[in-house]
């Protein structure tokens, strides 16, 4: 029984040696290709500066209505178009988290120091029966994501990364049905 036990030690030992995935080792021993378009470390810096910076910029409903209706105030959407058209916060103008880059940003928000209000999926909760236009639609429209990957914790950083500033996020979650916000869809062209 013993030299059994240490045949199939040492068989299972020789197949992950030879026949199984790389090992830390190795793969800590491979060259990683260079690119100086990606920091992973830069990203990580202003991940915690845009954190610090958002601590005091996360507003209630009722402020969010207030800046939304001053001269100047811009509201951002940065869920994708499908669920912009769907159901969005009237007035709200959108540009999908993949655009926001070097080229499209300062097209769309040319003034860095605009005041910018953010607001996402994990924002809203709804019923069937809440606004939208058709059963479903607001619960299509902001389905939720998870808490760690929310888009405005995404959306805020990717702002902060591009030296907007003065951006505000919607912080509580909402129902649908009793938020005080206004909101649309996009009509359908046809």
């Amino acid at each position: 029984m013993k030299y059994l036990v240490l045949l199939v030690v040492f068989a299972a030992g020789y197949f992950a040696a030879h026949f199984g995935g790389r090992t830390a080792a190795a793969d800590s021993e491979r060259p990683t290709p260079a690119n100086a378009s990606i920091d992973m470390p830069g990203f990580l810096k202003v991940a915690q500066e845009a954190s610090a910076h958002r601590e005091s910029r996360r507003i209630t409903e009722e402020e969010f209505l207030k800046m939304s209706r001053e001269e100047g105030t811009i509201i951002l959407d940065a869920r994708s178009k499908e669920m912009y058209d769907l159901l969005h916060v009237k007035g709200a103008i959108n540009l999908s988290f993949p655009d926001i880059d070097a080229v499209t940003l300062p097209k769309i928000l040319p003034d860095k120091k605009a005041r910018i209000l953010i607001y996402c999926n994990n924002n809203f909760t709804a019923a069937p029966d809440a606004p939208g236009g058709r059963e479903g639609a607001a619960t299509e429209a902001f389905r939720p994501k998870r808490k760690v990957a929310s888009l405005n914790i995404s959306t805020y950083i990717a702002l902060y990364a591009y030296d907007y500033r003065n951006v505000y996020e919607l912080a509580p979650l909402t129902d649908l049905a009793k938020s005080k916000l206004t909101f649309e869809s996009t009509p359908k062209v046809k």
